[in-house]
Formats: C-alpha cells, structure tokens, sequence
C-alpha cells in the first residue's frame, strides 16, 4: 500500500505509530533524527509524512519548509503536544495537510492518514489527467495540405458536430489519435475533458475498473472507492484505442453504456448514468473480426455510426515533406539540435519511400536524423541507410554510378517494384505511393535519356520494364525499339542485339 514516514524524537510514540499503520498494510520507515529524515525523503518516494512539531536539530515547521524546499509533495502531517491556533495556522501555510493534538487515539491517526493519502491521490490522478489532455491538445494538429488531408479535415469537421459515437480505422502510425483529438475539440463537447484508454495494454478485469471505476474492497487490492473513465469524462468524449482487442464479455457491458448510456462500478449494484462521447480507433478490420466470432456485431454496428479512414502515408506522398519539416522544427523546439533542414536528395529520398510505418516512421525518423547530424542540414547519406526496402537484400541492388545513386535506387526500385506486379502499372504505382500518371512520366523519361545517350553514342542505361501477360517478368525493353531481350541474357548478347538493331550502345548491369 503506502509507504509512510514517521519523524518524532520519542521512540515510543514512534513504535506506536508503525505498529499502527502496519496493521493497515502500510510500509513505516520511522525516523529519530529529523535532518536524516529530510535526507531519505529527497532521496526516496513517501506517500505521507507524520512529523513532530518540537524535535532537536530541526523544528516541525523548519521540517516542512525544507521539505516542500526539496519538491516533495507528499501530504505533511504536524504532530504537537503544544497546540495551538497560531502553530496551525502557521503549519497549514507551510503546506502541511493537517494537525494531530497529542494525545491522540490511533483511529483518529488512521481517518487522518487515509485522508492525506486519498489526497495526495487524487492531486496524482489530476496531474495525469491534465497531462494528458494538455498534450492531445499540443498533437491536435493535422499537418498536410494535400487532397487527402483537405478531404479528410472536411469529414472531420461535419463529423465534429454530431455527438454520435466515432469509429477511426487506419494502419499503425498514421495519426488515429490525432484524429480523434480533432474530432473533439472542433465539437460542442471542445471545453470538457477528453481522456483516452488503450484497450490493448490492460487486462479485462483491469480495464473494466478503468472504464467503469470500482468500490471498496471489489477485489483483491481495491482499497478505496475509484471513478472510472465514463464517470471523469462525464460531458467529454472517451477515446477507446485498439477497440478491437477488448474481451468479448466486457464488449457487452460497452455496448450497453453505448445503448443506455448505464453502468455500474465493479462491486457496485448501483447503476449511473453518463453522458460520454465515445470514439474508439482500431487497425483492424473489425467487419472481418465480427465473421470470425472475435468481435460482437451489434457493438460494431454501434460504434461505426460516423466511420473515418485516416490514409496512410503512401497515399499522401504529397504531405511527407512538409510533415518532416514539421517533425524537424518540433524536434528542435524540444532539444538542442543543429539540423534546420533537408537537403533535396535527402527529401527526394523521403519523398520516394513507401513508409510502411506512416506517419510514426516519418517522426522517428526526423527525430534520429535532427539529432544524430553534425551540421545544419540533414543529408541523404544519413537517412539512405534507415530506410527499408521491400524484398531487398545486401548487394541485391546493381551498379549505383557516383552523383547519380538517389536516381539509380529510385529506378531500380521502381523495376524491381514492376517486375513484381508483372508490369502492371496501376499496382505498381499504389505500392510506390505514387500516381499512375508520375510513373509513366518517370518512365518515359527513362527512355529518352536511353535515347539521347544511344543517339550520341554514349552507354545505355538498361530499364527493366517487365511486361504483362506471358511474357517473362525479368525482360528487358531497350530503349528506343521494340526488342525485347530476356533478363538473364548475357550482357554481351543484349550488346549484340542492341548493335543490329542500329542501337550501338553498351548495357549496363542492372
């Protein structure tokens, strides 16, 4: 339970004391000497502190005074013998929580204690809270003016007005929170709290005492009445994210504050009810969950009145540079970092990777490279190394030219991405993040630069464009005709082909 210091000059009253409070279940460290008392509560967390008022080397107030000197907050107790309106007066203004006249009888310790530790509680429980509201409000902007983000701030937005249940779907890192904390503070609900509960990290006894709050000696370690999640955010909204790991009994009990908008508190039979907004966020597919029995289908039907889909990065590529900005001007409000900006390889590489992390990926990757570079400008050799590829293995890339390896990768990403869908366009260009229309541009350019080079007699630049339908996925279209060669063709035969065909260029490994 707690752990409680006591601080008195007389050993008896001392072993009074911890005997006491023992009986309770609280951890005691006694104290004789008030100034080595005042050096283990710097030290060390205590919950309260009973402390005499008359001790050698160190008075009860000067005790306090050093305490709150210190940064304790741990509710103080004055014990005295020596009563008085004026010592009162003196301690409360000190910070002390209360007073005990000796002497006293250990039940009026016992409800003073319990008191100063339901306190010093609930000063905890409103700090995190607070906390917690004050950094949604922080994250509460949607970074990107892209299509996709225009669009979404206008759902949200009539989505906001409405005080019917949210249900937010979207990949891992891209944002559901953040949405959720848009949805609120653009409603009518915006100057109540907004708290929020990870359906995921707490077991379902747990997280039912969170949602539904508890009595007194409900089980095993509930020493005292608790409030839960719908009873704080009463007016407000409650954010439940991951809804889709939430056991299947407690999804009953959900769905009938959703219905009801009734329940109860573990160990209580009394019901109450409470007005909460409820947006729940999940990376599932719960349509899916619900055929597979691990999801109950009229909860989900409950919480998907207003369905949202938040895209993930790939589908706005247009937003990642200003969001690395972003990420890069956060991360300098918050530390020392020399980085002010990105060079245009660095964020031709940004902009041409498929995140599959989203937008998480993006902010932890702005945050390394802010912090690990030694100069104003983060370049691609330090973030080219992060960055993953798909299918893609040490050595597995051909032949990088120096100046030229941001452009090189690109393309051969791009191939290696074609090769896999078999030439199709369209499923390349959605696995890349990009337009239909910017891969064919991209392509094409390829081609006439192949051209250009051919026409001055230069090296070819081979561009493996795997065709569809039966033709082998690892052809290789050369630049400027028609002629398809295999991929595994020796590279002397492409050069022979290419000869013959008026080309006269050589190939290069790729």
């Amino acid at each position: 339970m707690a752990h409680i210091a006591v601080v008195d000059d007389k050993e008896i009253l001392r072993d009074s004391l911890s005997t006491a409070l023992s009986r309770e279940d609280h951890t005691v460290t006694a104290f004789e000497d008030p100034v080595e008392a005042l050096a283990q509560i710097k030290g060390q967390r205590f919950d309260a502190v009973l402390v005499d008022l008359k001790m050698p080397r160190m008075d009860g107030l000067t005790f306090i005074r050093e305490v709150r000197a210190a940064g304790c907050e741990a509710p103080v107790v004055m014990m005295t013998a020596f009563a008085s309106v004026s010592t009162a007066v003196e301690a409360m203004k000190l910070g002390a929580f209360d007073y005990l006249q000796k002497p006293f009888e250990a039940e009026n310790v016992m409800m003073v204690v319990e008191r100063a530790l339901e306190h010093a509680r609930l000063r905890r429980e409103n700090e995190a809270l607070r906390t917690s509201v004050d950094d949604l409000r922080r994250r509460r902007e949607l970074v990107g003016s892209g299509s996709k983000m225009d669009a979404l701030r206008r759902e949200l937005d009539r989505v906001a007005a409405s005080h019917a249940t949210v249900l937010i779907c979207g990949e891992s890192g891209t944002g559901k929170e953040l949405v959720a904390s848009y949805v609120h503070h653009a409603s009518p609900r915006a100057q109540q709290a907004m708290l929020c509960l990870n359906c995921a990290a707490l077991s379902a006894n747990l997280l039912e005492s969170e949602l539904f709050g508890h009595e007194r000696g409900a089980f095993t370690g509930a020493d005292r009445t608790r409030k839960g999640r719908f009873e704080l955010a009463d007016g407000g909204t409650l954010l439940l994210d991951e809804i889709s790991e939430m056991a299947l009994p407690l999804q009953a009990k959900l769905l009938r504050v959703l219905q009801e908008g009734e329940y109860e508190r573990v160990g209580s039979s009394v019901t109450r009810r409470g007005n909460v907004r409820v947006i729940a966020t999940t990376n599932r597919d719960l349509e899916e969950w619900v055929a597979k029995k691990r999801f109950r289908s009229d909860l989900f039907y409950r919480l998907n009145v207003l369905p949202i889909r938040v895209p993930p990065l790939r589908e706005r590529a247009e937003d990642i540079e200003e969001l690395s900005i972003h990420f890069l001007q956060e991360t300098r409000h918050e530390e020392t970092v020399c980085a002010k900006g990105f060079t245009p390889a660095a964020m031709r590489l940004l902009c041409g990777y498929s995140w599959p992390g989203n937008v998480r990926e993006l902010e932890n990757l702005c945050r390394r490279a802010a912090t690990l570079c030694l100069g104003e400008t983060i370049d691609a050799d330090l973030i080219g190394p992060w960055l993953r590829t798909e299918a893609s293995e040490p050595g597995e890339l051909g032949t990088l030219r120096e100046g030229r390896m941001l452009e090189d990768m690109e393309r051969q990403l791009i191939t290696r991405t074609l090769t896999k869908f078999n030439g199709h366009r369209v499923k390349t260009a959605k696995a890349l993040g990009m337009g239909v229309r910017t891969l064919g541009m991209k392509l094409k350019q390829w081609r006439e630069e192949s051209h250009a080079m051919a026409a001055a007699g230069g090296p070819l630049r081979s561009v493996n464009v795997p065709m569809p339908g039966r033709m082998s996925a690892t052809s290789t279209m050369l630049a400027g005709n028609a002629t398809l060669v295999s991929g595994s063709a020796r590279l002397a035969d492409s050069a022979e082909i290419a000869r013959r065909n008026g080309v006269g260029a050589a190939f290069s490994a790729s």
